[in-house]
């Protein structure tokens, strides 16, 4: 028998100005319930869903087969700018065939939030489900992402409007760790005071996605606008996405995965000590730090904010401040995973 069940202990919620923050805590087996304050500490700080203000949160869990062990998490999200919140956000601490698996992910909407919806509220349940999820995770990402989108593109046949969703997902499982990502939301990690990419953006202006597109009938053409991009059919600036049935086959939900083996991984949890998901490359957290070029310089300050934080949900937080503070125009969100290993000899 498959078993699902949460794990999250949920830590202690602050506040930071200027913008107002409310913080919320989630269960997964019932995200709108509201559970009786507990006795500090820990405390629950539980208010209204006021759209304008950040939504914060996080958890604590034990790293498998590892008694010394153990990392803590945190997301926050934020409307920013826009009219409307298009993001949505997965953290889940489950039980699969009697092994822990760690979830997160981040899914960065356009044309409206259905489809980022979509993927919180399926994807996980998908992947979990597959029959070899455990023993073979990386073909069961790749087939559970892609049977995703042709069910949702299946139930949004009715929608006379078009949208989609970016994906950014890293999984805990076993003695890896495994970053799936679509789109061009990013997974970076922090090793030794610096921002290593665990993820690679999904632009039409890349060699190997221009090729992709055009050997499948599309095309990509420059767009004018405030800033100027490339984009798929003149249309969408990214090359990979959930849903978007108006430029299928050329936009596709295949994800990239990196996997971290049981070395790797070791140096991750002592060293790297933070791995951030969902910051957006473009019009997202730190974005004006420097431009396009200069990629690596912008995250490394980015790890820089966050790397004398312990607590995962207030790194999220001041990523996201930071990153309204520096003028993002854009919905924001971020989780943030820190490691803590007691070395052992």
């Amino acid at each position: 028998m498959r078993k699902e069940e949460e794990e999250d202990i949920v830590v202690k919620s602050g506040m930071i100005d200027p913008i107002p923050i409310n913080h919320t805590t989630t269960s997964s087996a019932d995200a709108d319930s509201e559970a009786p304050p507990p006795p500090p500490p820990p405390s629950i700080l539980m208010s209204s869903r006021n759209p304008d203000a950040i939504f914060s949160g996080g958890g604590i869990s034990f790293l498998t087969g590892n008694q010394n062990g153990s990392f803590n998490y945190g997301y926050s999200t934020f409307k920013g700018k826009r009219a409307s919140m298009e993001d949505f956000y997965e953290t889940r601490i489950s039980e699969v065939d009697g092994q822990m698996v760690a979830f997160f992910g981040v899914f960065d909407g356009h044309g409206g939030s259905r489809t980022a919806e979509y993927l919180k509220n399926n994807l996980f349940k998908n992947l979990s489900s597959h029959p070899d999820f455990i023993k073979d995770p990386k073909t069961a990402i790749v087939e559970v992402f892609r049977q995703t989108d042709a069910d949702y593109l299946d139930e949004a046949k009715g929608q006379q409007k078009d949208a989609g969703s970016t994906a950014s997902t890293a999984l805990l499982l076993g003695d890896r760790m495994l970053v799936a990502n679509v789109g061009d939301s990013r997974v970076v990690a922090c090793r030794a005071g610096s921002a290593i990419p665990l993820s690679i953006d999904h632009k039409p202006e890349r060699s190997d996605e221009r090729q992709r597109i055009e050997q499948a009938g599309g095309f990509i053409i420059w767009a004018e606008g405030d800033k100027g991009t490339w984009r798929v059919g003149g249309v969408l600036a990214v090359s990979r996405a959930f849903g978007d049935k108006q430029l299928k086959p050329y936009v596709v939900a295949e994800p990239e995965i990196q996997v971290q083996h049981k070395m790797a991984l070791a140096q991750v949890v002592r060293r790297n000590r933070w791995v951030v998901i969902g910051l957006k490359h473009s019009q997202g957290a730190l974005a004006q730090i420097a431009p396009p070029a200069f990629v690596r310089a912008r995250w490394s300050d980015a790890v820089a904010l966050v790397q004398g934080i312990p607590n995962a949900e207030e790194a999220s937080r001041r990523l996201i401040t930071e990153a309204y503070a520096r003028g993002s125009s854009d919905n924001i969100t971020c989780i943030v995973v820190r490691f803590d290993i007691e070395q052992t000899h």
